[in-house]
């Protein structure tokens, strides 16, 4: 069933627009305050109930089912929206259920100036009370997130729309994500058949190698068994003043047991000078990467030093 998160700043009418999502589309409303009384199998006693209400870190504890409640809460929920659709409303929500295609993730936003106003109105406090009591709120949604899925909440990536309610009113961030949704919902309704039927239609394949070399290692590696992709990752290692990429570097294959990309390089050295000028520039911006030149003359070396015994 599909589902919509929506991830908030207090005081963004993130609550708001989630509740009439909820209205419009007929869909439950779940968020963190009722999914223990939603789920009463997550918290079976007072005691966890109240840890998990008051600890983060109590998430990833172990409990009564085998498994750590996050693991419980996250089972929980995917068995519910098996038949039911929801509007999700914070609890990491948008990364329990990253990847599915039936899900739109949403993040509510507004200036800070914007959102205490809010506060004051809400809490009928000063600003300097409204301004902490932001603080406060920001700082615990950031912790949560980070402390049970590792994750920084506000990382864009996270997330299919960003909407900032400083000119927006609530049923304009509403119409917009119904907008996405609906075109999502027709898009997984006509992509499935479509994949189907291309995928039984075309066999995988072969890569279109650049030379020789290229496709001669490619049949010493599938000799030996050895899995490997072709170009799979271009590197950017150069910019300009504006940030766009000036040089980006696509070692010609990657050998996945070993973690190792591969560049094929022939004996003249001018391209065997740019080349390592390249690599060792790869190397500095992302260090870790495992990747080797080889010339052709050492093809057979190398393959016996990976073959399995």
């Amino acid at each position: 069933m599909p589902l919509i998160t929506v991830s908030r700043q207090m005081c963004s009418f993130g609550d708001e627009i989630a509740e009439a999502l909820s209205r419009k589309l007929g869909w439950e409303l779940i968020s963190r305050n009722d999914l223990f009384s939603r789920f009463p199998g997550i918290a079976p006693n007072p005691y966890d109930l109240r840890m998990l209400s008051e600890s983060a870190k109590y998430y990833l504890n172990r409990n009564g089912s085998g498994g750590t409640f996050l693991e419980s809460l996250t089972r929980e929920l995917e068995r519910h929206l098996e038949s039911n659709p929801a509007v999700l409303v914070g609890f990491g929500s948008q990364v329990i259920f990253a990847g599915r295609r039936d899900a739109v993730h949403v993040r509510i936003i507004a200036p800070k100036d914007a959102r205490i106003l809010r506060a004051r109105r809400q809490h009928h406090v000063p600003a300097e009370a409204a301004a902490k009591i932001i603080e406060t709120a920001d700082r615990k949604h950031r912790r949560f997130v980070s402390t049970v899925f590792d994750t920084d909440l506000s990382d864009p990536n996270l997330y299919d729309l960003v909407l900032n309610t400083a000119l927006l009113s609530v049923d304009e961030c509403v119409a917009s994500v119904l907008a996405l949704y609906r075109e999502r919902e027709l898009k997984n309704r006509l992509e499935p058949a479509a994949f189907q039927e291309e995928s039984a239609e075309r066999l995988p394949e072969r890569p279109v190698f650049k030379n020789q070399s290229e496709e001669e290692f490619a049949g010493i590696l599938d000799m030996y068994q050895i899995d490997w992709k072709y170009e799979p990752k271009t590197f950017p290692i150069e910019w300009d003043a504006e940030g766009n990429v000036t040089m980006a570097f696509s070692p010609d294959f990657y050998l996945t047991k070993f973690d190792t990309y591969i560049e094929l390089t022939t004996m003249n050295q001018k391209y065997v000078t740019q080349k390592n000028r390249k690599i060792n520039r790869l190397r500095e911006l992302y260090p870790g990467t495992n990747i080797k030149i080889v010339y052709k003359k050492d093809f057979y070396s190398l393959i016996e030093r990976l073959r399995p015994e």
